[in-house]
Order: structure tokens, then C-alpha cells, then sequence
């Protein structure tokens, strides 16, 4: 088992920034896969960035680019996402996932990530 707490989202102004972060604990040893996916209201969960598990491999949404930047602790077991120049259109709740059985693909697919956090809400106000 693997637990997933996000922390960091919030209310914040067209342009501006947050981080978000992912603490894992559990069964965590060995450093896997992981992501970060959103789910704004009446829309399906999408990928928005993946990390492989020695973090020199990142993977981002087309959306994102540019923008946001995915990052990892290994010694902290814990994840984290980097927004700077929010638009509306990245008002959502963040959610970050793990994959146990990848340390060095990155999947875009959130069916094959195994663990999920509950969920930080981020809302950029125009």
C-alpha cells in the first residue's frame, strides 16, 4: 500500500504561481513512476505531467508546457509540480498518482497509475 496526501493548491490571479506537492509513505521504497493529473468540473481526470523514478525523464501535456515544471525528492518521498503563468483554463483539482510496477516509462494514461492522492484544489481567477 501507498499513500498520496497533495498540498498547495489554492486561489490564485491569472499569471501567478504555486506549488503543489505529494507526500508519499508506505510501501514506498524503490523509486517508481509518477504524475500529476487534473480533473476540472464536467471533464474527464487528464495527464498534466509524469516524472520516471530517477527524475531525469519528465513528460508534460502540450497545455502545460513551458509553464509548469514537474520535480522529485527521492530522499523526501515527495513530489512536486511547479505552476507559474496560471491562466482559468487550469482551474481543476490536481491529483498526483504513482505507478509500482515502472521506474522508467512514463505513462500518460491514468489507468495505469496504481495509487492516487485525494486531490488539491488549484483556482486561477481571471
Amino acid at each position: 500500500q501507498v499513500q498520496l496526501v497533495e498540498s498547495g493548491g489554492g486561489l490564485v490571479q491569472v499569471g501567478g504561481s504555486l506549488r503543489l506537492s505529494c507526500a508519499a509513505s508506505g510501501r514506498t521504497s524503490g523509486t517508481y513512476g509518477m504524475g500529476w493529473f487534473r480533473q476540472a468540473p464536467g471533464k474527464e481526470r487528464e495527464f498534466v505531467a509524469g516524472i520516471n523514478g530517477s527524475g531525469y525523464n519528465t513528460r508534460y501535456a502540450d497545455s502545460v508546457k513551458g509553464r509548469f515544471t514537474i520535480s522529485r525528492d527521492n530522499a523526501k518521498n515527495t513530489l512536486y509540480l511547479q505552476m507559474n503563468s496560471l491562466k482559468p483554463e487550469d482551474t481543476a483539482v490536481y491529483y498526483c498518482a504513482i505507478r509500482t510496477n515502472s521506474y522508467y516509462t512514463i505513462a500518460a494514461d491514468p489507468a495505469l497509475y496504481d495509487y492516487w492522492g485525494q486531490g488539491t484544489q488549484v483556482t486561477v481567477s481571471s
